[in-house]
């Protein structure tokens, strides 16, 4: 399954009960189709960078939100379709990641730089006297 990352504005309330019921709702939805949910991001509440209309609404401020999950190309569709008719959603985007966990983690160096004072001595027969940090 490839591995999507959603980017999410939606409309501002008071209580964040609306915010969780609308994270929770998408989360479900794609746990529901066989998907996997990694992370889920709250980045704040912040004034909209220029007046949004959604729904015959216009909105100045905004909460951005982000999940990472894996999900089939149907799951995706779907998710898109129940997003497309909340009112709470302003603006959301689907981002793909890539295919598999190697195009998402980067592997790791396969040598390790070591400091001076724990490489071994060339010649066996010098002490270690004088070999500190």
């Amino acid at each position: 399954m490839p591995f999507y990352q959603m980017l999410c504005t939606t409309s501002h309330f008071r209580q964040y009960k609306h915010i969780k019921d609308l994270v929770t709702m998408s989360a479900k939805h794609i746990m529901d189709q066989g998907g996997v949910v990694r992370n889920i991001e709250f980045w704040g509440t912040q004034t909209v960078p220029q007046k949004m209309r959604r729904h015959k609404q216009v909105f100045t401020i905004a909460d951005y939100w982000s999940m990472h999950f894996d999900a089939s190309p149907r799951a995706l569709h779907s998710l898109t379709a129940l997003v497309r008719r909340d009112p709470r959603v302003i603006r959301w985007t689907m981002l793909k990641q890539g295919d598999k966990v190697e195009d998402v983690v980067y592997p790791r160096e396969k040598t390790v730089m070591r400091p001076d004072y724990l490489k071994p001595l060339k010649d066996p027969s010098t002490s270690w006297a004088g070999l500190g940090p």
